[in-house]
């Protein structure tokens, strides 16, 4: 896990995971330090990431205000609980849907929990936090947030990319990448992690892709994409296109058992 403090009040907590065939996908956490520290997402649900580490060597956990949840899934959800445990002041910001899919596999402690719909914004101390669902999402319960003093929004699963490498799935900008190679590996993000954008009604999308632009961010902050700075309007126009990428066809078992012949080690 690689720590990128990319503003005085933001820090990236940057992981990765190796998706074969398709690249290195960024996961990426966030520390907001506002008056009220904020944490957005808790990093991957595998053994060994580190998350809780990096987040203490930022962070005094016990100084954490609220966890912002993106959304339940398990690549947002790593450290959540073992986070709320330590830092015994914290609210966890999510929606009612987030707390019924969570609940599915643990309790949720209902006295922490602030409920927090799209629309609606969060007073942290020096800033407020609007919730904005973001145009592409794969989970109902998505929330972003729009952070007003540092003109960053938080974008949940949209605008993620797989990259080439490693080391560029955890750079501190998105600027090291070609601009061509990130707008292909976006589309791909799209089709995969949204592909219900093939059917949508093109004006009812592009009405939420207009509502982001109203914000007017000066930052885009992705779980599955380097910080991309005074990129929007750029990302919003692929977003625009997004509908008539091409659709993503995974392997099927014949590939896959060639995958898995591939990783048998020679005789």
């Amino acid at each position: 896990m690689r720590i990128n403090r990319i503003r005085p009040d933001i820090v990236v907590l940057s992981d990765e995971l190796e998706v074969p065939g398709i690249g290195h996908l960024p996961v990426n956490a966030y520390v907001l330090r506002a008056a009220e520290p904020v944490v957005v997402d808790t990093g991957l649900s595998l053994p060994g990431r580190g998350f809780l580490e990096a987040l203490g060597s930022v962070v005094d956990p016990a100084d954490i205000e609220w966890v912002w949840l993106t959304h339940p899934d398990r690549d947002h959800t790593g450290s959540l609980f073992d986070l709320l445990d330590q830092a015994p002041h914290a609210r966890l910001i999510t929606t009612f849907a987030g707390v019924g899919i969570m609940s599915c596999e643990r309790p949720v402690p209902l006295d922490r929990v602030y409920l927090l719909n799209p629309g609606q914004s969060l007073d942290v101390g020096d800033r407020r936090l609007t919730a904005l669902r973001p145009p592409l999402f794969d989970n109902p319960s998505t929330v972003g947030c729009f952070d007003d003093r540092s003109g960053s929004y938080f974008s949940s699963d949209c605008f993620g990319a797989p990259l080439e490498t490693a080391e560029l799935a955890t750079a501190d900008d998105i600027g090291y990448c070609l601009p061509s190679a990130v707008r292909a590996a976006q589309h791909l993000w799209a089709t995969v992690d949204s592909p219900w954008v093939h059917t949508v009604d093109q004006e009812k999308f592009m009405a939420t892709v207009a509502a982001l632009s109203a914000l007017e961010p000066q930052r885009l902050l992705s779980t599955h994409l380097p910080p991309a700075d005074g990129r929007t309007a750029e990302y919003l126009e692929m977003l625009a296109a997004a509908p008539q990428a091409d659709a993503f066809v995974g392997p099927d078992q014949a590939a896959l058992e060639q995958m898995l012949a591939g990783f048998e080690p020679a005789r």
